[in-house]
């Protein structure tokens, strides 16, 4: 079967954004106190800029399909994840915090299996985080999650699907994911793409088919 990294166009819609300049921490974290339970907007601080964007339909959409994809392939592959979603991720020291639209513990879930709070102080950062990019951002998130120690990034601009690996300071394209080798750039490119023309009974019939297929390749 063949694959594709590039995923058809999503809907005409962009997400709203809204940079702040020279904001403290402390009003910082005081916004995110204001409202635990909040989803929307999410927010991005990165030493005095902070960023606010409301998702559109398209961005949470190809989000979930993305978070789906690895839970199907996960569980078939027999590799325990946790997955923490959008939760709020800072370090007051680096004066960095953000909120990706997925994350997962894979290599390092069984580090912070059974706690309920993860302190990154103390605990390792997640090992895959979800960066939908629907909008032109003013700050780049990729500083910010090198700094806080994130080993892999996977960024989707609703077209294309880059896996971004941590090496040192930087980050350094990959046509596969490190923390989940069969998820290739291709494939999450691939089963995007489908999950637009497919009903959802049958992508999940798909992706679950091609996830058996590579592990008895793998074995």
């Amino acid at each position: 079967m063949s694959a594709s990294s590039v995923a058809s166009p999503p809907q005409a819609a962009t997400d709203d954004c809204v940079v702040l300049r020279c904001v403290s921490w402390d009003t910082y974290e005081r916004l995110l106190a204001d409202d635990e339970e909040r989803r929307i907007p999410r927010m991005t601080y990165d030493q005095g800029v902070l960023e606010l964007v409301t998702s559109s339909t398209p961005h949470e959409e190809d989000a979930r399909v993305i978070e789906h994809l690895v839970y199907i392939v996960a569980a078939i592959m027999g590799v325990p994840i946790r997955s923490v979603g959008a939760t709020t991720f800072r370090r007051r020291d680096l004066k960095r915090g953000f909120e990706p639209d997925a994350s997962f513990y894979i290599q390092s879930e069984e580090r912070i299996r059974g706690k309920r709070e993860v302190d990154l102080t103390i605990d390792p950062p997640p090992d895959v985080v979800l960066e939908m990019e629907m909008s032109r951002s003013t700050i780049n998130k990729m500083q910010p999650f090198a700094g806080m120690g994130i080993p892999e990034v996977w960024r989707c601009d609703g077209r294309r699907v880059t896996i971004l690996i941590r090496d040192g300071d930087a980050y350094q394209e990959s046509s596969a994911s490190a923390a989940l080798p069969t998820l290739t750039r291709e494939a999450l490119g691939r089963f995007l793409a489908e999950s637009r023309t497919m009903l959802s009974p049958a992508w999940f019939q798909a992706v679950s088919e091609w996830a058996r297929s590579q592990r008895v390749t793998n074995d």
